[in-house]
């Protein structure tokens, strides 16, 4: 069995697809999608497929190390993600050749299902926002979701005036008063604070008891992580930025947070982030790994929570499930995915629907990311 084809295609905003193809017909499908740099993925994607075709799928290792190192410049976040989304396609076709989840070889389920938590918060103290968070929280908990996540909102520039933490910190105890003690609730600060502010609203919290406030600082400094994890509470997460396990080391050597997000579509496919999440757990760290794109990347990240001891929960957002692109989409039960049972990635892709170039490019222009509701904001 040889690869034969490497395509691409944009079928969704934030979904990016590779899928590779065998000469005996398998085919594994990845995830490329680079959040806010949507053609950037391209051209590394076909740089590496120049090298794969004609090549044994099943050899996902060696290829990973060849893609990884033969080159003079090694990582960052284009070159992973296209790397990411082409081991994930391998893994597909490999659990499809044996006929297996990708789970199973892995080591095989630790667990029997796998926790997952919702985008939802209060996006302001207006009537009508009120209305619409209210609205949602029921939506949500009609699939019995455990744990939620939200951003504090607006335009944080670092420093900001007591107003708008008082306003950010009302709005979380209401999420608290509206949930009860029985439910967890996150917070994604971004990165967009100093220490010393991060620091203080951090205190500001810590009478709802978060489950986590993540990325509270930029992520190109640990030492600045620590000065926050050290003065704060309650576990400080990071880590959807962070890329290899070389990218995740100081961070974990340093203690500077109780809890990692490595993304499946960056950090190096299935195959780093199963290695990241042992190298965490020698420091008895646990995994929550990052997923804000498409179904394919929540798809890989399901895969490796069924078999890693110290996965605590994975991060959902509406558009992993796949709604309109999976033939059937994953369903939320009592806040958790069954694990998957059927072969690979344990996913069929409606095909239909893949357009060959990206009929979202003009809308993916500027940087995007998810707010506390789950919808698409500008950056």
């Amino acid at each position: 069995m040889k690869i034969a084809t490497v395509d691409q295609c944009f079928p969704r905003r934030r979904t990016r697809l590779v899928k590779v193809t065998t000469d005996t017909g398998l085919a594994g499908w990845g995830e490329t999608t680079l959040e806010g740099k949507p053609k950037s993925t391209v051209a590394a994607v076909e740089e590496i497929a120049e090298y794969l075709v004609g090549k044994d799928p099943l050899r996902i290792e060696h290829h990973w190390q060849h893609i990884y190192r033969s080159a003079f410049y090694r990582g960052g976040n284009v070159l992973m993600t296209a790397l990411s989304g082409i081991d994930q396609a391998l893994w597909d076709i490999k659990g499809k050749h044996y006929d297996a989840p990708v789970y199973e070889l892995l080591g095989g389920a630790v667990r029997d299902r796998i926790r997952l938590y919702a985008h939802w918060g209060i996006r302001s103290m207006e009537e009508r926002s009120l209305e619409h968070a209210r609205t949602r929280l029921d939506k949500l908990q009609e699939r019995g979701y455990t744990a939620y996540k939200a951003g504090p909102g607006g335009k944080w520039r670092a420093h900001e005036p007591p107003a708008m933490v008082d306003e950010f910190v009302k709005r979380a105890y209401l999420m608290r008063e509206w949930v009860g003690p029985e439910i967890e609730l996150a917070f994604d600060f971004h990165g967009k604070m100093t220490p010393a502010m991060a620091i203080e609203v951090c205190h500001e919290l810590k009478g709802m008891r978060p489950m986590f406030v993540e990325e509270p600082v930029p992520q190109e400094n640990v030492d600045a992580l620590k000065l926050v994890s050290d003065a704060v509470p309650f576990p400080i997460a990071t880590g959807e930025r962070f890329l290899t396990r070389w990218g995740f080391r100081e961070c974990l050597e340093k203690g500077a947070a109780a809890l990692i997000q490595p993304d499946a579509s960056h950090v190096g496919g299935i195959s780093e982030l199963r290695r990241v999440a042992s190298m965490a757990e020698v420091y008895y760290v646990h995994v929550l790994p990052h997923c804000a794109i498409g179904p394919v990347a929540f798809s890989a990240c399901l895969q490796v929570d069924a078999a890693t001891p110290n996965f605590l929960a994975q991060e959902q957002i509406e558009a992993g499930l796949g709604d309109g692109l999976l033939v059937e989409p994953w369903e939320v039960t009592d806040g958790h995915v069954d694990l998957p049972t059927r072969p690979g990635l344990g996913i069929e892709i409606v095909e239909d629907d893949l357009a060959d170039e990206p009929r979202y490019q003009e809308e993916l222009g500027g940087e995007y990311f998810y707010e506390s509701d789950g919808s698409v904001a500008d950056w």
